[in-house]
């Protein structure tokens, strides 16, 4: 199963690091542009070695990193470790305070058909290749994609509790309210015990599918080059993943609604109902800001928000039979695969999963009220409120060898960039320490 190795990371040096806020960034695809513009204008922020900009981008971002490294901006740890990471959050509208614990290792960058990691999403080739280029270029990992093992007997979070008593960087608040906290292990006995537990694991990839495809094809384009050379060993065999543990109550996912930016004209609010009348029972609701807690932990219920007027519809079960889109039954269960085929294919006639893709009349928001008031605004025809995905059904999917509909999770908090940076450079291969660890039991 997984082979994971330690790291020695790369991190901003001791007088930056106490002020570490100041450093981190969002990750690539959730950072607005307000956001980048505001982190650009600190010039050793991270955010120029992971959304780098210029003529040439991925050059400027290769020549921030050396002036870092050898200006000592970036100092590496002389020792090896597996790199606990923590992040304390509460959910909006909650009290509950929530700690996410998990840690930051390499992993070998497996194919997808070698069933060790588990995608549950399809990607963009254009994002996938900007992260291959900068990857290719660089030889740096600034942020942790998020992966999920299952252990039921919580054995490393034992270990992981013990190195945060000694934190080496903390935030105060992360652009998302979270607090995010890193610590270190460089016991040998505990990295091998680490790495036995993930030997017997898969692991489902929760966030990071554009870059861990972009680790992959610059592992595959390595090994082309090496023309039957490699050893498997190189540090290009590997990336920067953050684990955490599928078994454990502080993992949220959140639901991400669909808003219909636009509806053929001729298609009146009544005209819509009755298209939803022969798949869905629909019935008005008297608060729209009541639609979440309507549709809560009801399969193939959703809340309708349209020209002022918000309803509670349910898929009537005797027409699921009706969805007959090449994939697992796993992925017909879903709620939004059950939207996606009733309402954009047989109601408003976007037909199939790859058209659906690429229509450019639907927006994936996470945020309830800004889906109720762009709707009031005009800036959207209908919103369609949704339950959030289940890390049961995500673990179905995954293991039926499928993917699920777009935006269908949002792991939440997300990892941040720029806390804890990874080197698979040519001259790591030197590590003394690798060969050691190298020789992980499976």
């Amino acid at each position: 199963m997984a082979e994971i190795q330690p790291l020695r990371g790369w991190r901003y040096n001791a007088a930056l690091s106490a002020n570490i806020d100041a450093y981190v960034s969002p990750l690539f695809d959730v950072v607005s542009a307000k956001q980048r513009e505001a982190l650009y204008r600190n010039p050793l922020n991270s955010i120029h070695l992971s959304v780098p900009r210029g003529e040439d981008p991925t050059e400027e971002a290769l020549l921030r990193l050396r002036e870092w490294q050898a200006s000592g901006v970036l100092w590496q740890d002389a020792l090896p470790g597996i790199y606990a990471y923590y992040q304390y959050f509460q959910l909006p509208g909650s009290t509950r305070k929530y700690c996410r614990k998990g840690f930051m290792c390499h992993i070998r960058a497996y194919d997808w058909d070698e069933n060790v990691v588990l995608r549950h999403e399809n990607t963009l080739p254009a994002s996938v290749n900007d992260r291959a280029e900068l990857l290719a270029r660089t030889q740096f990992q600034t942020s942790a994609t998020h992966g999920l093992y299952r252990d039921e007997d919580f054995e490393l979070e034992t270990y992981l509790d013990e190195a945060m008593r000694s934190p080496l960087l903390e935030t105060e608040e992360d652009y998302q309210g979270a607090r995010d906290v890193l610590a270190v292990i460089q016991d040998a006995t505990i990295i091998r015990r680490f790495q036995e537990v993930l030997a017997k694991r898969e692991v489902i990839l929760a966030d990071g599918h554009h870059r861990y495809e972009g680790s992959l094809a610059y592992r595959q384009a390595r090994e082309l080059a090496a023309d039957g050379r490699a050893t498997g060993l190189e540090p290009w065999n590997y990336h920067l993943m953050y684990l955490t543990n599928a078994a454990a109550d502080d993992l949220r996912i959140l639901p991400t609604h669909r808003l219909l930016l636009d509806l053929p004209a001729e298609l009146t609010t009544g005209e819509l109902l009755a298209r939803l009348a022969p798949y869905f029972t629909v019935l008005p609701t008297d608060d729209a800001s009541d639609l979440p807690e309507i549709i809560a932990g009801k399969q193939w219920a959703f809340g309708l928000y349209v020209d002022g007027q918000s309803f509670k519809i349910r898929l009537r079960p005797e027409v699921h039979g009706q969805l007959d889109w090449d994939t697992t039954e796993e992925v017909k269960a879903l709620d939004l695969t059950v939207l996606h085929f009733f309402v954009l294919e047989k109601v408003l006639g976007i037909v199939g999963p790859d058209v659906q893709r690429a229509w450019p009349g639907v927006a994936y928001v996470r945020n309830f009220t800004e889906c109720l008031q762009r709707v009031d605004r005009g800036e959207a025809r209908a919103a369609f409120i949704v339950n959030e995905v289940t890390m049961a059904e995500v673990e179905a999917v995954c293991h039926s060898g499928a993917v699920m509909p777009p935006k269908s999770t949002f792991f939440y908090p997300k990892t941040i960039g720029g806390f804890l940076f990874s080197s698979i450079a040519d001259e790591e291969a030197g590590n003394a320490f690798a060969e050691h660890f190298q020789a992980n039991p499976q």
